[in-house]
Order: C-alpha cells, then sequence, then structure tokens
C-alpha cells in the first residue's frame, strides 16, 4: 500500500520540483523552477498533514517531532526518488518541508560545470566551500565532485551529513556515510575523528559552528582534502562569517589557517533558465594561493572582489560576470539576471550596453 502522501511527491517529481511544501490551510505548495506552485486547489487539513507526515515517521523520530518541535531526516521514495525532510511546528500547526534529492548522482559532465570544479576535485589537500542560498543546489555540486573523486581515484572517502542524501555506490574509491545523530553527535566531534579514520576526502554537509570550521581548517591542511557547504550569500560574506564566528583574538590565527588551506571558493545561485523548464547554474569562483592567500591573511576581504575580477585566466570569476556570460548567451533572461546580481545598479548598466532596448526594473533606473 502506497503512503498518503504518494501523489503529491509524484506530482513533484512530474514537474521537475525541487521542494514540497505542506502547512495546515495552504494547499500544498511545491517549488518548480524556483517558484511556489500549489499542486492542488484544497487547503490541507490538519488531519491530512499528520497523516501524511507522521506515516513516514519512526516511533523514536514521532517522539523526538512532539519533545523538540523539530525533525530531520531522509526519505526513500522506493526507486524514484529520496527526500531530505523536515518537519516542524508553526502557528497553524505541524507542517513539513521536503526536499528532493535525485537517486542518481549527476556527474559534473551533466551538470555542465567548469573545468574550475574538476580541478579543485582533483586536489590532494586543502579546503573546498561551496556556498550559496537555501535552494541553490550545493548539495547537488558537492555530490558531483564526490561522484568525480569516486570514479576516477584510489582513495577513502567519508561524508559526515544530517541526514545523509546522496548515497555513493564505491567505484574505484571506498566511501563511508556518517549521519549525524546515529553515528556522531556533532559535525565537530565527526570531523575531529576523521582524521583518525585515514580519510582521504571528507565531504562535510554544513560547517555550522566553530568548531567544526576549526576541524575542517586543521584536516584541509593535513594532506585531507575537505569539501563542504555553507549558507552564504557571497563569497567574501561566507569568509566573513567564518573569522567572525571566532573571538577577536583568534581571527589572526583564524585568517593564517584559512590562507594556508583555502584551494577554493564557489558561490552559487541557479537562474531560471530562458530556453528550457531548467535552471541554470550561475558561479562565482575564488581560488586560495597567490595573492589571494596574502590576502587572506592580511584580512583585506574587501579586496577579494577585485582579485576575482582580475582572475579570470585561473578560473576565477564573480557571480555578476557569469551573468553576463549567461547573458550574452541567451542562456537566461536580463530579467532573471538582474534578479541574482549582486551589484544591481552596475548590473543593469551593464545590460544597458549589452541590450540597448532592455528596459530596466523602477528600483535600477536613475
Amino acid at each position: 500500500m502506497s503512503a498518503r502522501i504518494s501523489p503529491l511527491f509524484d506530482a513533484l517529481l512530474a514537474e521537475r520540483g525541487s521542494d514540497l511544501h505542506l502547512s495546515i490551510g495552504y494547499p500544498p505548495l511545491g517549488r518548480i523552477r524556483g517558484k511556489l506552485t500549489p499542486l492542488r486547489e484544497a487547503p490541507l487539513t490538519a488531519s491530512e498533514v499528520e497523516a501524511m507526515l507522521l506515516e513516514l515517521a519512526t516511533p523514536e523520530q514521532k517522539l523526538q517531532i512532539t519533545e523538540e518541535l523539530d525533525l530531520d531526516f531522509s526519505y526513500t521514495y522506493g526507486t524514484k526518488a529520496r527526500f531530505r525532510a523536515n518537519y516542524f511546528y508553526k502557528t497553524t500547526g505541524l507542517a513539513a518541508v521536503f526536499r528532493c534529492i535525485p537517486s542518481k548522482v549527476q556527474s559534473l559532465e551533466e551538470l555542465s560545470a567548469p573545468e574550475v570544479m574538476r580541478r579543485l576535485a582533483d586536489r590532494r589537500s586543502g579546503l573546498v566551500l561551496v556556498v550559496g542560498p537555501a535552494g541553490s543546489g550545493k548539495s547537488t555540486t558537492l555530490a558531483a565532485m564526490l561522484h568525480h573523486i569516486n570514479q576516477n581515484r584510489h582513495a577513502s572517502l567519508l561524508t559526515i551529513e544530517e541526514p545523509v542524501e546522496f548515497v555513493h555506490e564505491p567505484a574505484m574509491a571506498q566511501v563511508t556515510h556518517r549521519e549525524i545523530g546515529p553515528h556522531a553527535p556533532s559535525f565537530a566531534v565527526a570531523l575531529r575523528s576523521a582524521g583518525r579514520e585515514d580519510a582521504n576526502v571528507v565531504l562535510v554537509g554544513e560547517l555550522n559552528t566553530p568548531e567544526a570550521l576549526k576541524q575542517a581548517l586543521q584536516l584541509a591542511s593535513s594532506g585531507v582534502l575537505v569539501l563542504a557547504s555553507m549558507y552564504a550569500l557571497s563569497a567574501q560574506a561566507a569568509l566573513e562569517r567564518i573569522l567572525h564566528a571566532f573571538p577577536e583574538e583568534e581571527q589572526a590565527q583564524i585568517r593564517g589557517m584559512l590562507a594556508d588551506s583555502l584551494a577554493g571558493l564557489l558561490f552559487q545561485q541557479l537562474v531560471r533558465a530562458s530556453d528550457s523548464p531548467g535552471r541554470v547554474l550561475a558561479l562565482e569562483v575564488l581560488l586560495g594561493g597567490g595573492t589571494v592567500a596574502a590576502t587572506l591573511r592580511q584580512g583585506q576581504l574587501s579586496q577579494l572582489g577585485g582579485l576575482m575580477q582580475a582572475g579570470q585566466a585561473q578560473g576565477m570569476q564573480t557571480l555578476d560576470q557569469h551573468l553576463e556570460q549567461l547573458v550574452s548567451a541567451s542562456k537566461v533572461t536580463p530579467e532573471a539576471a538582474l534578479e541574482k546580481a549582486h551589484d544591481r545598479e552596475a548590473f543593469a548598466r551593464t545590460l544597458q550596453r549589452l541590450l540597448p532596448n532592455f528596459e530596466l526594473p523602477e528600483d535600477v533606473r536613475t
């Protein structure tokens, strides 16, 4: 017998949606091409939501949502997909968001990833950060990089996640998945033990505490390639967030560790494609070493934008530079690109240069 929620999962997958939102008093909503779209007209009742959600939970998980009012876990929907589930309470009662995790891990080629991603995945040590807002595809990018390593290198790969998302079957590499909760009490503890587990590559679902950040930096400087994600709204903001997680008296030490271990930082956004139902990856790329390392050591983070602009020959770029390329190639519309640009006024002037007939929105008109 199929679960009560199955028709909604099927509707989401049929539309190639990324998230399913369930909330009492609202219709079920799917995030499709970045926009929340009703999957039926009738709002969900309290009994419907509770029946759908509690049917998927184990007795231990039901106890957790009752006692802690929050629950994260992964759910396998037959052979069609896996979902990262988050249950929580709001003013109307129990609610949930399901993030779709495709059963098949996409390769870097399938993602049309730039060469710089392959270069970073081929490194033998250092910290690679993939950052961006929620729903920007960070987990998909990290999974594709790990897939590349798994297919091309004899190595020991360890993933530390909450919960485990993409499942990697061993190819050339040995793969170990660890989940926060069942297998380790925290990211920091799991990272600390990773050094003793002889891992060559460690994927971290999120660097969410100063202890986890410090452990990741230490691992990255000791001959391990660390791939990690973080919520941030730009490459510079991600590095500022790392530094500000520590007391002022420790920040010089952390700047030095970042300068020594940062291999690369990818900030990404997903932009609606102009000619297909999907979305296009827009990237800001910062590569470590050289002048970037010296700038990090000195704490001059405001200079990083200029270094990315000037470092295109090495594979670096700002988000707005890449958006300009995507508009020029007609892969995204100017409106969609402007919506994601970091410096909207400057990017509006760029669009006027590229497309003299483009009409600017009122909020960026001069």
